[in-house]
């Protein structure tokens, strides 16, 4: 069970990744998942615009993206999140910066273990697990 923190592209340390490493497992196992591995990539929007264009076919900006490698009970993946949009997200929705990545870096963890966000119904559902996790820092 691995938990990684990496960043791409640019400099960027999350301030406390032993806490926020046990809040994700935490998340996991409240899910009754099992942690593999999960490798968590800060990147510039570029960056990240690059990999929904060349990888999903979207033309577009966005916070994270999800590659979902799981197989069997564990979950795992590479999940890339925007800094530049979390900062952007953060002032958009009147947020911390902190409260904004820390409901993205749950938004991808939600992601592996099955949960969706393409329809009304689904979007309001990951949203009200993101509000109960983001409770429990």
């Amino acid at each position: 069970m691995a938990l990684r923190f990496f960043s791409e592209g640019l400099s960027f340390k999350l301030d406390h990744p032993r806490k926020t490493s046990s809040w994700l497992k935490k998340a996991i196992e409240s899910e009754k998942g099992r942690a593999g591995n999960v490798n968590y990539i800060f990147c510039s929007d570029e960056y990240l615009h690059q990999i929904n264009t060349k990888y999903l076919e979207h033309d577009d900006f966005t916070d994270i993206v999800t590659f979902d490698y799981s197989d069997g009970e564990a979950i795992s993946g590479d999940i890339f999140i925007s800094i530049d949009r979390v900062k952007d997200n953060a002032t958009k929705f009147n947020q911390s910066f902190d409260r904004e990545l820390h409901r993205v870096l749950i938004h991808g963890v939600l992601h592996l273990l099955g949960y969706k966000d393409k329809n009304p119904s689904d979007k309001a559902q990951m949203r009200k697990k993101e509000e109960a996790y983001l409770s429990l820092r």
